[in-house]
């Protein structure tokens, strides 16, 4: 297996395969993921959008993350900016790289993927924050958690809920460079 940079063409051209290792690793109805297609593919246009893709031995895609710089008039950037005190929204947003998704399809997570596609794309991340959201879950029982925390990831807003979703989230972050 092999870990690659992608572009936004690249990403795009693969389109189909990111939605399928998203659906598996987050466990998300097919109606979800059609309304996701399309916010993937605006997300390839935005500042800084970088990704990283994990194939195997036949260019199967493993796992992919991707992020950008987040900015005010971005929903997600919008929703997490609103939920801060004043402080916090300077400290941690007015120069982050936002995290969008990071995923391994299931029967690939344990052997280190994420963490090195996590690697990858923070540190080519210009950015001096990070920020990320994942749902809340048991920390000992969540391979996404225990990955987040071995990286440092601390506590930025918890039990956070974003409109349209029943499940609580977390806001996780940490200062950059790695």
């Amino acid at each position: 297996m092999r870990l690659v940079r992608w572009h936004g063409e690249d990403l795009l051209e693969r389109l189909d395969d990111v939605i399928a290792v998203y659906g598996e690793a987050m466990g998300y109805s097919v109606q979800l993921l059609q309304t996701r297609r399309g916010y993937v593919a605006g997300h390839t246009r935005r500042e800084a959008f970088q990704a990283v893709a994990t194939l195997d031995d036949d260019n199967g895609l493993l796992g992919f993350g991707y992020g950008y710089r987040g900015t005010s008039g971005q929903w997600w950037h919008d929703q997490v900016r609103n939920a801060l005190r004043r402080d916090h929204r300077k400290f941690w947003l007015s120069n982050c790289f936002e995290l969008v998704e990071l995923h391994v399809r299931p029967h690939a997570q344990g052997h280190g993927i994420g963490a090195h596609q996590l690697h990858e794309l923070l540190s080519h991340a210009q950015q001096q924050t990070v920020l990320l959201s994942t749902p809340e879950a048991p920390e000992a029982t969540s391979r996404a958690w225990r990955l987040y925390r071995r990286f440092g990831f601390v506590d930025v807003l918890r039990h956070f809920n974003f409109p349209g979703d029943d499940r609580p989230f977390a806001v996780l972050g940490r200062q950059l460079p790695l």
